[in-house]
């Protein structure tokens, strides 16, 4: 376990690197109002684990379960189905194809959603990704296509793609020039958090979230501070094969990292998006680390507690579990209130 304190000095040098990059929203109306017309939608509950305090002794653990959200089997479908739900909203969405790269559920989310409205979905997915997934995406209706080793390269042939034959792009990163889709995407993610929010029995002292490119953590750190201002302690959790988000905080500039793959698949993404990483150097307290096998402790100790999922979808809880044991201070004590995402089910 690595573990980075985000200092005011952090936070500037990467303010200062991102001057144009929107900041994420913390709009939750428009969300919650296109989701209230969706049959499938509904709340996933908050659920508190005492097996997972005791584990990591302190006070509580509260669990926010998206592993049945919406039927997709993960918080994705809060992401580019929303999307696709405001293009058709404005007469946007019949007959376009959109175009992805996917290391797992997001797939899952741009094939729902074209499926709901009449579009496209055309995903790219590395040689990593297991067919098995695959599978699932080409029976919500999309086209797969295999494309490179690993996320990026999945991600390089999904914007050719969309370039060369007038696609649209909905990926779940930003970069330079491309904001307004991953932001609009983001803010679906709000939902989650403004459940959970209603949802707690007291405000947390800690909330660990795990990181891929960093969109869920960004949205649900922006909406906790705007709920609970600096009251909570945020810690962002990735592998040590993908730190995007630590290596640039740490370096106070966007970095591209380099590693081996990660079991935990979904978060196994080697660059930020920049939205996320400019709301993560201001929300964000905390950066850690985490090993692949600190990553199965987290799965098993969810499974020990009845809430079987994957190293990714437990990777916050495998942070808070590595946290507790370490000699590095976090703050955590046996007063602790501690809130998770469990983001994903074991089949996701």
């Amino acid at each position: 376990m690595k573990h980075l304190i985000n200092t005011s000095e952090h936070r500037e040098a990467v303010l200062k690197q991102l001057p144009d990059v929107p900041w994420p929203s913390i709009d939750v109306g428009l969300p919650n109002s296109l989701l209230e017309r969706c049959p499938a939608a509904s709340q996933t509950p908050l659920t508190s684990s005492p097996a997972l305090a005791d584990r990591a002794s302190v006070a509580s653990v509260q669990v926010k379960d998206e592993r049945k959200r919406m039927g997709l089997g993960s918080f994705k479908a809060l992401g580019a189905a929303y999307v696709i739900a405001h293009d058709a909203q404005q007469n946007l969405a019949k007959g376009r194809t959109y175009v992805t790269a996917s290391a797992g559920n997001h797939g899952m989310s741009v094939a729902a959603g074209a499926a709901a409205f009449g579009a496209n979905a055309v995903i790219f997915l590395a040689d990593t990704v297991p067919e098995s997934f695959a599978d699932r995406l080409r029976a919500q209706g999309a086209e797969v296509r295999r494309h490179g080793s690993i996320y990026e390269d999945s991600m390089k042939g999904a914007a050719e793609a969309a370039e060369a034959h007038g696609w649209t792009l909905l990926s779940d990163s930003s970069w330079p020039g491309y904001f307004d889709r991953p932001h609009r995407l983001m803010e679906g993610y709000l939902v989650l958090m403004h459940e959970a929010v209603a949802q707690m029995p007291e405000p947390p002292t800690h909330i660990f979230l795990q990181a891929g490119v960093g969109g869920l953590a960004a949205a649900c750190a922006a909406y906790a501070r705007q709920s609970w201002g600096d009251a909570p302690r945020i810690i962002v959790v990735e592998p040590e094969a993908a730190p995007a988000l630590y290596a640039s905080i740490e370096a106070g500039a966007p970095q591209v990292t380099t590693g081996p793959e990660s079991a935990m698949g979904r978060l196994d993404c080697k660059e930020p998006s920049l939205i996320a990483l400019k709301g993560l150097a201001r929300d964000a307290d905390d950066f850690m680390t985490i090993s692949e096998a600190t990553g199965a402790t987290g799965s098993d100790a969810f499974a020990d507690a009845g809430l079987p999922s994957t190293p990714s979808g437990a990777a916050g809880v495998a942070g808070l579990i590595a946290a507790s044991a370490a000699a590095t201070d976090f703050g955590l004590n046996e007063t602790s209130r501690v809130l998770v995402i469990l983001s994903e089910g074991p089949e996701a």
